[in-house]
Order: C-alpha cells, then structure tokens, then sequence
C-alpha cells in the first residue's frame, strides 16, 4: 500500500486534541479509583517527537492513528515506542524464552501488577470514550475485548486476563462509577485476593 499520508499543521492539532482529551478522560478514571500519579503521568510519552509526529502523520480521528500505520508497513513503529514505556499496557509484560522446550512459541506472558491493570481498564474506557463519542455506551469495551479475546488468550497472563474480562464486564452491566469504585476499595486494597488466585487455578486446570 502507498504511504500517502502527510503531516499537516489541522491533523497534529487534532491528533494533540485527541490525545489530550483521552489523557484528561483517563486521568479522571484513575482519580476515581485513587492512582492520583498514574492519572496525571498517563500517556506522556505521546507528546515525545517518535510518537506525536508519526500519531499526526496517521490520524484517523475515529480510530487509533498506530492502525492506519500497520496498514502501511504491517506494523507500527509509533506503537513498539509507547507500549516499551508504558506498564498499563499488557504488551510491555511480555517476554521471550527461546530456548525454553514448554514454550515452542517462545511468548512468555507475564502478570501485571494490579495498579497497572485498573490503569488500563481506564485507558480502554477513554478510548471508547473518545472515538465513539456520543455513540459511546458502557458495553464498548466488554465487546472490544470479546473480538481480541482469542489472540489474547495466547499472549496475555491468564491472571491478567481474568481481571480485565471481570472489570470491563462489571461496566457493561453497572456502569464505570460502580466499578471504579470497588476497583478502589476492593480491588486495590487486595479484600478480593482469593477470588483471583481460584480463578487463575481454574484456567491453568
């Protein structure tokens, strides 16, 4: 495919828009379950030169500009910069065992940190936000994970996946507030451990 796309001075002010208003979107998610530092630092690098020009090149406005980019070149620079510095992606957990005989593939998920996963529910829930717009309903990002969900199977901890499939499930059927919620007083907190140890024992079964 020919790559005719063009930075011009409307696209970078309407890629630094959308990016700004999923950062403040997401910053307000995390400010409800009490990630105060992860709120305000959410997405930085998308301001550094490899990010934000390359954003501008591809924007799309209804979808992510690092799409438009695959299509391209069948992968996306703009995307192995920020997924490598950012830890509420599931991407920057995973690594590589090349000689290990139990892993042909040699993909070797790894489980995300619990502050990092409810940062991320934040951050799928901006993004719906911010695309959809006023076509934006609470079960977008149930239903966007449930299309990537048999990829994810093979490249996603099942402890991590269990947790996002809970969450982004509970705001499909109560709404993002009362999820925050218990993400902040329950979750966090660790009052639901056991829960998530029986869930990863039953999918490693």
């Amino acid at each position: 495919m020919e790559n005719t796309d063009r930075i011009t001075l409307q696209k970078a002010f309407l890629h630094f828009r959308t990016i700004t208003r999923h950062r403040h979107v997401v910053r307000n998610n995390c400010f409800k379950m009490g990630l105060y530092f992860q709120g305000l630092t959410h997405d930085l690098s998308k301001y550094s030169p490899s990010e934000f020009w390359n954003g501008a090149r591809y924007y799309q406005g209804t979808r992510s500009p690092n799409v438009r980019e695959r299509e391209l070149f069948g992968y996306s620079f703009t995307w192995l910069h920020h997924k490598g510095r950012n830890k509420h992606h599931f991407e920057y957990w995973i690594d590589f065992f090349k000689t290990d005989p139990t892993k042909p593939d040699g993909v070797v998920p790894c489980p995300m940190p619990d502050k990092y996963v409810a940062e991320m529910i934040a951050d799928r829930v901006a993004a719906c936000m911010i695309y959809k717009g006023d076509a934006y309903d609470k079960m977008d990002s149930i239903r966007y994970f449930e299309k990537e969900e048999p990829v994810l199977k093979k490249i996603v901890h099942p402890d991590t996946r269990n947790k996002l499939k809970f969450f982004l499930t509970m705001i499909g059927e109560q709404g993002e507030d009362a999820t925050f919620k218990y993400i902040k007083e329950i979750f966090l907190t660790g009052k639901d451990k056991g829960r998530w140890e029986r869930e990863l024992e039953e999918s490693l079964s």
